[in-house]
């Protein structure tokens, strides 16, 4: 296998949490390249936030918290967010001196011999004594089923193929989803659509006043015991509730965000409800979020019963050699920064605690 490659930390994901982990691994004292090294699917820097649509400006972005050791400054809210954090990304990348491996598709991470994990990718296989998984979720949209919906005549995407409001000029848009996402594009289809409609499973809940320190770290808490159940992560946003600011509180005086329960099935031409109401429509967007981006660690068999990935912080239960950060708790900007640090120092005291073999 002379294609192999052995380093002591491989992370896998250059997005928010990828880089701060690489950021905490270098501050240790490893050497990118020689110690550890960071592979990216995506075509350049910028993690899931170079695919996001260019109306998505960086003055819309909730919550965007700066990567350890550089500050975001001065970035122009009217620009596209793909482009100001892809140059933020890239500029990071440079500073520390990163060196990610792009694009490299990661297609398994199985056992290997003497307690090595082997990486298997596009670009080779990598022999590694630990493993930094921050593949996030942007690549495995979440599509509900529905009866009937291979009948509908229009059109269907999800948030992750979202090109903009314009492109739904003169339609009847149902959108489905009552998170961020979900409210963002109704309220900037609708002043473009013939008509929208606003389905959820659930009604929305809405959150009045400010959201301090203790009640994020509430809501990351409640995610937290989920995943140390071994339960499917829900992200942070289903347990805050969205903020009601100005934005929402307009669209709701308007109509455009006039909550309506799920419908029950897809017609050619629309939905339906059981009790005989149909609504016409040209396009419905699936704004139904995402899932964690792991088939990938399928052979280390470390899903529990129920469903997800038992987590110990940031380190999976079932093996101390792997960590997950921007998964679960750490899914946001400021937690995946925090999950890098915790998962490095005990990756640091794995590596001490166990040599690597002679």
């Amino acid at each position: 296998m002379n294609n192999t490659h052995e380093v002591d930390v491989v992370v896998i994901g250059a997005g928010q949490a990828g880089l701060a982990a690489a950021y905490h691994l270098r501050r240790s004292g490893f050497e990118p390249g020689r110690d550890f090294v960071v592979l990216d699917h995506s075509p350049g820097p910028g993690g899931a936030w170079q695919f996001r649509w260019p109306s998505l400006t960086y003055g819309k972005v909730h919550g965007m918290h700066a990567l350890p050791g550089m500050e975001l400054t001065d970035a122009d809210p009217e620009r596209p967010s793909a482009e100001v954090i892809s140059e933020y990304f890239d500029r990071y990348e440079r500073t520390f001196d990163l060196r990610v491996r792009r694009p490299v598709d990661v297609r398994t991470v199985r056992e290997g011999s003497g307690g090595r994990l082997l990486v298997e990718t596009s670009g080779g296989v990598w022999s590694t004594r630990a493993l930094i998984n921050a593949t996030g979720t942007w690549d495995r949209p979440f599509w509900p089923r529905y009866p009937g919906q291979e009948t509908f005549g229009g059109r269907q995407l999800h948030t992750a193929q979202y090109p903009g409001p314009e492109e739904f000029a003169g339609q009847r848009v149902v959108v489905v989803g009552g998170g961020a996402s979900g409210t963002q594009h109704l309220l900037e289809i609708a002043s473009y659509a013939a008509a929208t409609t606003w389905v959820t499973r659930r009604p929305p809940v809405f959150r009045e006043g400010p959201f301090d320190e203790d009640a994020g770290r509430a809501a990351v808490a409640l995610v937290e015991e989920r995943v140390r159940q071994g339960l499917p992560p829900r992200s942070v946003v289903s347990v805050t509730g969205l903020p009601l600011n100005d934005a929402i509180r307009q669209g709701i005086e308007d109509g455009v965000l006039d909550r309506q329960p799920m419908f029950d099935r897809i017609t050619p031409t629309g939905v339906d409800w059981e009790d005989g109401r149909h609504i016409d429509a040209d396009v419905i967007l699936w704004a139904t979020g995402f899932r964690a981006a792991i088939d990938h660690l399928a052979p280390l068999r470390l899903r529990a019963p129920g469903g997800g990935i038992r987590m110990d912080g940031t380190r999976a239960a079932a093996d101390p050699r792997i960590h997950l950060v921007g998964y679960g708790p750490s899914a946001s900007t400021i937690g995946a920064n925090r999950a890098g640090r915790a998962a490095v120092r005990d990756i640091r005291r794995l590596l001490e605690r166990e040599p690597a073999a002679a």
